[in-house]
């Protein structure tokens, strides 16, 4: 669905800004592992630690703060806890639940057994769709989104995903919740 925003020109997420534990292994897994290219590093000043930048395709960037004094994380707080069919995917409110990837979708068998390859547990292919459980282990006439998902060094839920079809107006049927 490609429905226009009329009030500002928004072009995509310039950066998506992430806070990591140890920015070496974080730029080990997403250069080497993932192979995002790393495009820009910054010594913050005053030794409050680092923000570094990962190219993520069509003008897109992933960022990571390493700060020195950072809190722990708290896994079903601050991230995800589980993989999508191992548990609760809930995280607070203000958090950030998952990153997904868009990937080909003829890729998507691949791009698993490469993870896999390098050590990464993920997920079997979750055919996201309009039935009663949202899922299917084949495609059917529904699948709007095909899936793969997995963690990063600091437990962050990261998604490989394939759109199936164009989105369109009956793709928009729920009526948004609230709490007052």
């Amino acid at each position: 669905m490609a429905a226009a925003n009329e009030k500002f020109d928004i072009q995509g997420i310039n950066h998506l800004a992430l806070v990591c534990r140890d920015m070496k292994k974080t730029v080990d897994f997403y250069t080497g592992v993932l192979g995002m290219p790393l495009t820009k590093t910054i010594d913050l000043p005053a030794g409050m630690g680092q923000h570094f930048f990962f190219d993520i395709g069509n003008g897109d960037a992933l960022a990571f703060f390493w700060f020195p004094d950072a809190p722990e994380s708290v896994p079903g707080v601050t991230h995800s806890a589980n993989l999508v069919g191992e548990g609760s995917l809930t995280t607070a409110h203000a958090s950030m639940n998952h990153v997904a990837f868009n990937v080909p979708e003829d890729r998507i068998e691949e791009y698993q057994k490469k993870l896999e390859a390098a050590g990464v547990e993920c997920t079997p292919v979750v055919n996201h769709d309009d039935s009663e459980t949202q899922a299917s282990p084949t495609l059917t006439d529904t699948t709007f989104v095909r899936s793969i998902y997995f963690k990063d060094p600091d437990g962050i839920l990261l998604e490989f995903a394939a759109w199936t079809r164009e989105l369109d107006e009956r793709d928009v049927n729920a009526e948004p919740m609230s709490v007052d």
